[in-house]
């Protein structure tokens, strides 16, 4: 008989620990939710326009950076 209160208080402290992590998960997962929708809101508040590109648009380039097999050869 006391093998089975042993077992059924074991049973129950297991139970309400799980109620209380379950519990705070859930506040955990709505700090988390409103802390992302500020960053959000922070980001878009900087979020500037772009130009959106087309086909055919003409750019200009830098090549100082590019390595061309000429230009290695010739050094």
């Amino acid at each position: 008989m006391g093998t089975d209160i042993k077992r059924k208080e074991k049973v129950e402290k297991a139970t309400e620990f799980a109620k209380r992590m379950k519990k705070v998960q859930e506040k955990v997962e709505i700090v988390l939710r409103k802390a992302q929708e500020e960053i959000k809101q922070q980001v878009d508040r900087r979020k500037k326009e772009v130009e959106k590109w087309k086909k055919d648009n003409k750019v200009m380039l830098s090549m100082k950076d590019l390595v061309f097999k000429e230009r290695l050869e010739k050094n």
